[in-house]
């Protein structure tokens, strides 16, 4: 399994799950396709912050 962490594990195109801003406490998932990616460093802690082809924002929790 890829590290959800890491900028390089993540590409234009992928199917990710991820956590949104409201949804943080619960930690409820919602999938889809990365359109951008918006975090520029190579590493973050709690995911790499991503932009869906749905227009969500958030932070990449599993990578399929």
């Amino acid at each position: 399994m890829l590290d959800p962490t890491v900028r390089n594990n993540i590409k234009f195109g992928q199917s990710v799950a991820i956590v949104l801003k409201q949804d943080q406490a619960t930690g409820y998932l919602t999938d889809g396709t990365v359109r951008d990616i918006l975090t520029k460093s190579a590493k973050h802690h709690h995911g790499i912050k991503v932009r869906l082809k749905g227009g969500e924002v958030g932070r990449v929790k599993e990578i399929y």
